[in-house]
């Protein structure tokens, strides 16, 4: 939902839209965009203002914003995670269990930013323009 936003945003070029355009656009309530926009806010992503002139744009250029960037501002949790349950400790596997499992899902969860990192919303921008033909200025 937050690349949905971002590259509506980005296709917009500047100009401010309402959480209205964007949950129309999305196929959602309009809270829970002003909630996804209020995490965009926070990792400085997007500038949103209230009142006259009100609704939400872009920060930096679409060139600027990678994959990486949106995951880190909207998700909570790290994609991998341990169970809280700890294993029995006399046990020959259970006594590394969750040392080992940790520098696995380290390892998956640096791979998985990597990788997201590689695309920036302008590809996001382009590879939807290219697969829909769209123009004009999206809603």
């Amino acid at each position: 939902m937050a690349v949905h936003v971002l590259t509506l945003l980005a296709y917009r070029e500047g100009d401010r839209v309402t959480s209205a355009l964007l949950a129309g656009s999305v196929n959602t309530n309009p809270v829970i965009i002003r909630r996804l926009l209020l995490a965009l806010q926070r990792a400085k992503l997007v500038d949103t203002c209230k009142g006259a002139g009100s609704g939400s744009r872009l920060n930096y250029s679409p060139k600027r914003i990678n994959m990486a960037q949106v995951y880190r501002a909207v998700e909570a949790a790290e994609a991998f995670k341990t169970p809280r349950r700890k294993p029995n400790e006399d046990c020959p596997v259970g006594h590394c269990m969750l040392e080992e499992l940790e520098k696995i899902f380290a390892s998956a969860q640096n791979a998985l930013e990597k990788d997201l990192e590689k695309t920036t919303l302008a590809d996001v921008i382009e590879a939807v323009r290219a697969s829909c033909g769209c123009d004009e200025k999206g809603s």
